[in-house]
């Protein structure tokens, strides 16, 4: 699959969310409590968003790719859902270049803080994977923030 204008688009609606976000990475699971997954869930966009009770603000809806931006009252998140695995993986390997937290399931992601994701995946069920990380390194802060990208 060749990179689209429907995709990039889709790569610059994540970057915007993790900026409204704060990119939310960098904490890590291994002190977590276990918690309950669910089997992965199925569906549109549309049925997606049921499950967590949100009605998505749509900002693409492409063949290969539909994708809304959902309010809950945790927070804002994006699901996507995806025609193909091959274009969910490649979608996810160019969002993961912003940062973030992803949540993985059957030809769908949904992308936000690490707090979100995290409960999402308590009614959605799928995998944690992190983004890239963009934290400065001796910055001695509290892994909050940027280092240099902003969108504009």
């Amino acid at each position: 699959m060749r990179l689209t204008r429907g995709t990039l688009a889709a790569g610059a609606a994540v970057a915007a969310l993790l900026a409204l976000t704060g990119c939310g990475g960098g904490s890590d699971d291994k002190g977590a409590a276990k918690e309950t997954v669910p089997p992965t869930a199925t569906g549109s966009l549309e049925e997606l968003a049921a499950e967590v009770k949100c009605k998505p603000s749509i900002q693409t809806d492409a063949d290969e790719i539909r994708q809304g931006v959902c309010k809950i009252g945790a927070g804002k998140f994006i699901l996507a859902t995806f025609a193909t695995d091959r274009g969910q993986r490649e979608w996810l390997d160019g969002a993961k270049d912003y940062g973030g937290s992803y949540l993985v399931g059957a030809k769908w992601v949904a992308v936000g803080d690490q707090k979100m994701v995290t409960t999402l995946r308590g009614r959605l069920g799928g995998t944690l994977e992190q983004g890239a990380s963009h934290h400065a390194g001796g910055s001695g802060g509290t892994g909050t923030g940027h280092s240099g990208h902003h969108g504009g």
